[in-house]
């Protein structure tokens, strides 16, 4: 396959990133960004030398493909108009609004045979990414994802804003069906809820407890793994994880003779490109991408039964 064709639809703070991304990549020619506010679009495209759209329909078979970076309530058109012209599609998160809308995506890329991958940051930080070989099914974890408050991302409430970011690293760590949830959660500063907790439950036993906040005053996105053979900790802001197990090789921690901790700290890298990479690899190749339509509906369908437990024990 020559030069792929590449645009981003939605110019907004994140629209712009992903268009910075495609402007820089060998192999890739970023030929416009998409916005219905005009100004939003011209302001984007004169900073990369590219065109700017008001409607994505003018790209349809113009580009390879795009990334979605729209609100949620209009990802299932934009991505179905897209696919449907043959355009390979990188859909940010929530992939959707209902987990109908995704499981249409999900069967219109298999039969178009177009690649559809969802923009699950986190599953490209280097310390995630460093947990191959050590995750041996694990029976506890913590996640904790708090930030201040911001008006950006409060069409939806918190569990779609930001803990399904744990959501989708924790389904991809345990290799189980949710059994049952439980969740509690209020708004503070919005409309939406801004704080939650979730307990997840899983049929092989293992529990996640799953914390998310946008009204809080220190930063914080950590989550610990508790498994027969260790405890890991996970710090995805400082890229850098800990190991603790029985051994000999490795820092002794005081007060727990025989236990060891191993630690590792990463560069902090550009998860945003390392996703865009994989996404155009996935599609010159003709491979599945790393983060599937499919692992998309599965963090969607669990934030959406999650949001209708908050719904369900909201205060009168």
């Amino acid at each position: 396959m020559d030069t792929l064709r590449a645009a981003v639809i939605g110019a907004g703070y994140l629209g712009r990133f992903h268009a910075q991304k495609y402007k820089v990549l060998d192999g890739v020619e970023l030929v416009g960004v998409v916005d219905t506010d005009r100004e939003k679009a011209a302001a984007v495209a004169a900073e990369l030398g590219v065109q700017a759209f008001a409607d994505h329909h003018e790209l349809l078979g113009r580009v390879d493909l795009a990334s979605v970076v729209v609100p949620t309530n209009c990802h299932y058109a934009v991505t179905r108009d897209l696919l449907e012209a043959g355009c390979h599609a990188l859909v940010e998160k929530p992939f959707t609004e209902t987990v109908a809308e995704a499981e249409e995506l999900i069967r219109r890329a298999q039969q178009l045979r177009v690649a559809l991958q969802v923009g699950h940051l986190e599953r490209f930080n280097p310390a995630i990414l460093a947990l191959e070989g050590v995750l041996n099914n694990p029976m506890f974890l913590e996640s904790h994802r708090l930030t201040s408050f911001r008006s950006r991302g409060t069409d939806v409430n918190v569990v779609l804003d930001l803990m399904i970011h744990d959501i989708d690293i924790i389904l991809s760590m345990v290799p189980a069906a949710v059994k049952s949830i439980s969740a509690v959660g209020v708004p503070i500063l919005s409309d939406e809820v801004d704080i939650a907790n979730a307990r997840i439950e899983f049929d092989n036993g293992c529990v996640a407890n799953v914390t998310a906040s946008r009204v809080s005053q220190h930063a914080m996105r950590k989550i610990r793994v508790f498994q027969s053979d260790a405890y890991i900790s996970i710090d995805y802001q400082k890229h850098r994880i800990g190991v603790c197990r029985k051994g000999e090789k490795g820092f002794p921690v005081p007060g727990l003779p025989g236990i060891v901790l191993n630690e590792q700290q990463f560069e902090e890298g550009d998860s945003l490109m390392s996703e865009i990479r994989a996404f155009v690899q996935a599609v010159r190749n003709g491979t599945e991408p790393a983060v599937t339509g499919e692992d998309g509906k599965r963090a969607l369908e669990l934030a959406l039964q999650i949001s209708q437990q908050l719904a369900r024990t909201a205060p009168a």
